[in-house]
């Protein structure tokens, strides 16, 4: 029984932090000012242009190919 009781304290205690740490980042984004915030969207921005370009490569028949032919060349035996 008291193994139930160790396990629901470990999970209210985790809850807890989850909650402080949730409420920490709102208080810290609600302080922050519109310069702050504009400049912060602006680097969300371009790291989503960054993401769409590795997605694009990495998504290419192209690359898909380059890789096989260098994971062949590595099981070589020499």
């Amino acid at each position: 029984m008291s193994g139930y009781v160790a396990a629901i304290a470990i999970v209210a205690i985790i809850g807890w932090v989850i909650v402080e740490i949730t409420n920490a980042g709102r208080k810290k984004r609600s302080d922050m000012s519109d310069k702050e915030k504009a400049e912060m969207q602006k680097e969300i921005a371009n790291l989503k242009s960054r993401i769409e370009v590795l997605e694009k490569i990495v998504i290419d028949e192209k690359y898909d190919l380059k890789k096989q032919f260098k994971d062949l060349e590595n099981d070589k035996v020499a």
